[in-house]
C-alpha cells in the first residue's frame, strides 16, 4: 500500500490499450501503436501539469515482448507522479513484471488521502475474456473492509457489464456477479473503471459510476454487433477524485492527427 496525504481533490489520468510491440514499427490493423501513443503521451503533458496518479489498465503490449514493457516503461518516464499498471488479456504478467515495481502492479492498493484505488487482475492467462479466481476476489474485499472511511475507486482491465457491443460484451468478466456481491457490500465504493472496449461508455449501478476508456490506439465502434473499428481518435481518461467522494471526469482526444486505420480488417 502506497500513501499520501488528504488533499482536497486528486486529478487521476487513465491510459489504457497501447498495444505495443517488440518491433516499435508494429502495427495493429494498420496503426502504427507506437506513434499514437507517442502522441497522447503529447497531449496528457499538455494538457495534465497538475496530475498526480496515472493508471494504466491492460493491454499495454499486444506480444508481450520484454521489449514492448520496457518502451512503455519509458514512455512513462515522462510523467513525475507515479504510474501503476494492471494486466489486460494480451500481457504477460511475469514479463511485464520485470520493467514495474512490484507495489505498483496489481494487486494492490493505492492510499491517496480521502481515496483508495484497488488495482484488480481480471485476466486469465492465455484467453481473451475476463475472470476474476477467488485469491483476487479475497483480495477486494479485504481491501474493501480495510477501506473504512475512506471513498474508493476500483481498476481492472476487462468490463465488468455489457456495454452494448455484442461481440466484446461476449470477453465480459465471467463472474461479475460474485464481483458485485463484493462491491456491494461496501457504500464507500464510488466508481469502477476498465479498458479492454476501446471506445467510452458510461453508465451507473446503484449509485456507482461505471466507466471505460478510449485506446490509445484503435478504436472500436460502439454499439456494434460484429467486429467494427471505429473512426474516433486516440484518447485517455481524466478524473478528478474530490474529498467529499465526488468524481469529476472527461475524455480528451488527439486532434489534428491523420492515423492511418485498416477499416477492412474483421477481427484483431
Amino acid at each position: 500500500m502506497v500513501s499520501r496525504p488528504n488533499q482536497p481533490s486528486i486529478r487521476v489520468i487513465q491510459l489504457s490499450d497501447c498495444h505495443l510491440f517488440k518491433n516499435p514499427e508494429g502495427k495493429l490493423l494498420g496503426l502504427n501503436t507506437e506513434h499514437s501513443l507517442g502522441k497522447v503521451m503529447d497531449l496528457v503533458t499538455a494538457e495534465q501539469p497538475a496530475m498526480e496518479l496515472v493508471l494504466a489498465t491492460g493491454d499495454l503490449s499486444q506480444d508481450g515482448t520484454a521489449d514492448s514493457y520496457a518502451r512503455f516503461h519509458q514512455h512513462m518516464q515522462r510523467f513525475t507522479c507515479p504510474v501503476y499498471w494492471l494486466p489486460g488479456n494480451h500481457d504477460l504478467t511475469d514479463v511485464m513484471a520485470n520493467h514495474q515495481v512490484a507495489q505498483r502492479m496489481s494487486p494492490c492498493v493505492i492510499d491517496m488521502g480521502h481515496w483508495q484505488i484497488i488495482m484488480l487482475d481480471s485476466t486469465i492467462r492465455g484467453k481473451v475474456p475476463g475472470n476474476f479466481t477467488g485469491g483476487e476476489l479475497l483480495f477486494l474485499d479485504k481491501s474493501l473492509r480495510e477501506s473504512a472511511g475512506k471513498h474508493v475507486l476500483i481498476a481492472l482491465h476487462h468490463q465488468p457489464v455489457p456495454v452494448g457491443s455484442a461481440w466484446l460484451d461476449q470477453q465480459i468478466v465471467g463472474n461479475a456477479a460474485d464481483f458485485f456481491k463484493v462491491v456491494d457490500r461496501y457504500s464507500n465504493v464510488k466508481s469502477i473503471i476498465w479498458g479492454h472496449v476501446h471506445q467510452v461508455f458510461e453508465t451507473v449501478r446503484k449509485g456507482v459510476k461505471l466507466m471505460s476508456v478510449p485506446s490509445t490506439c484503435v478504436q472500436f465502434k460502439p454499439q456494434s454487433q460484429d467486429f467494427a473499428v471505429d473512426s474516433e481518435s486516440p484518447g485517455y481518461r481524466w478524473l478528478d477524485l474530490h474529498a467529499n467522494g465526488g468524481i469529476d471526469t472527461g475524455v480528451s482526444r488527439v486532434t489534428g492527427v491523420d492515423f492511418v486505420v485498416d477499416y477492412s480488417v474483421k477481427g484483431y
